[in-house]
């Protein structure tokens, strides 16, 4: 951690990032927002309870800052509103309870546009996040043939306008789709800068690739004391890209509790359809609020032995199913009961 700034404390409605805080974990809503529905609520309510801190929307246009707005009133999960190209979608959306406004240095425009969403956000306490992307830097900085680079020295015009001001309450994205250049871009500046800082890949592609990326890009930065919050950005669920911030966080220490899901990759030995199972019960275990290790493994070479140390095992065993805790089998099922008596353990944990 030497020669890195340790993060300044900046306040996103009920959450603190910077200042020695836990890293805490976003996602992005995938959909255009049309309505400010109970059903909304309810998925919204699904990924808190999945471990997202955060949620961000985009807000294309007046009906969705409405909509947005109205939303906000309606949970506390700390909603941010994403804006580009149009200032004055930033002004409503300050009108309602947001927790946080992204604004991107390359589109919104004049600086007297910053100035007036700056006012506005001093006057109802609302952090600006200075959120940088590799795909749309200011039109100086294009052709800058050093990235990493020209993305730091974007995010820094624009604190030098937010400072000017007099205007503290700042985190910093600063995005490529290349791990590396995301990589040194924000150890660059947390060399200079004690902002919090939001870290991402952007683009980073599918479910897999995209967590791949991700992990090396945000694991050597965590390890280095970088980064107050994290968004997985993925070709895929929303779901999953917490589940997959929450894994990375976990893996390298960051985040202890909830379900810790270990599973075998399953091979021609395999009794019990591990991948199948897994996928029936993955969302319900990272949403229980639970602290344990679950084991879904399938057959005897990589049950009770290999998962000795889970909370709660499943494997196959030839034509049956056994259930194991810390070693010790407890209960030996045929395959039709495994649910409802994985079930039944599962409860008593």
């Amino acid at each position: 951690m030497s020669g890195y700034k340790t993060a300044r404390a900046v306040k996103v409605r009920g959450l603190c990032m910077g200042g020695g805080f836990p890293v805490t974990v976003q996602t992005m809503w995938k959909d255009r927002l049309d309505s400010a529905s109970p059903e909304v609520v309810s998925r919204i309510e699904g990924l808190k309870s999945l471990g997202c801190d955060i949620l961000r929307f985009a807000v294309p246009d007046e009906a969705a800052a409405e909509t947005l707005g109205a939303l906000a009133g309606m949970t506390d999960m700390p909603l941010v509103a994403d804006i580009h190209f149009d200032h004055r979608l930033a002004m409503r959306c300050m009108d309602f309870p947001i927790a946080k406004i992204r604004i991107n240095p390359g589109n919104i425009g004049a600086r007297w546009k910053v100035e007036e969403v700056v006012s506005k956000a001093r006057d109802k306490g609302i952090p600006l996040r200075i959120g940088v992307n590799a795909g749309s830097l200011p039109a100086g900085l294009r052709d800058d043939a050093d990235l990493a680079r020209a993305l730091l020295q974007a995010a820094s015009d624009e604190i030098g306008i937010l400072e000017d001001l007099g205007f503290s309450d700042i985190l910093v994205s600063m995005k490529a789709s290349d791990p590396a250049v995301t990589v040194r871009a924000n150890r660059a500046f947390a060399e200079r800068f004690d902002y919090p800082l939001h870290l991402g890949v952007t683009e980073a592609g599918p479910l897999i690739a995209g967590v791949a990326r991700s992990a090396i890009a945000m694991a050597d930065l965590i390890r280095d004391g970088i980064g107050a919050t994290i968004r997985v950005s993925l070709s895929d669920t929303m779901e999953n890209e917490v589940i997959a911030a929450r894994e990375i966080l976990g893996a390298i220490g960051q985040r202890r509790e909830g379900i810790t899901l270990v599973s075998c990759p399953r091979c021609g030995r395999h009794s019990f359809d591990t991948h199948a199972f897994t996928a029936r019960w993955q969302s319900r275990l990272y949403s229980m609020g639970k602290t344990a290790t679950i084991a879904v493994m399938g057959c005897a070479v990589n049950g009770p032995g290999e998962a000795s140390h889970a909370d709660l095992g499943i494997t196959g065993a030839g034509d049956w199913v056994v259930l194991f805790r810390h070693g010790e089998i407890i209960r030996k099922v045929k395959p039709e009961d495994a649910d409802t008596v994985f079930e039944e353990e599962l409860a008593k944990l």
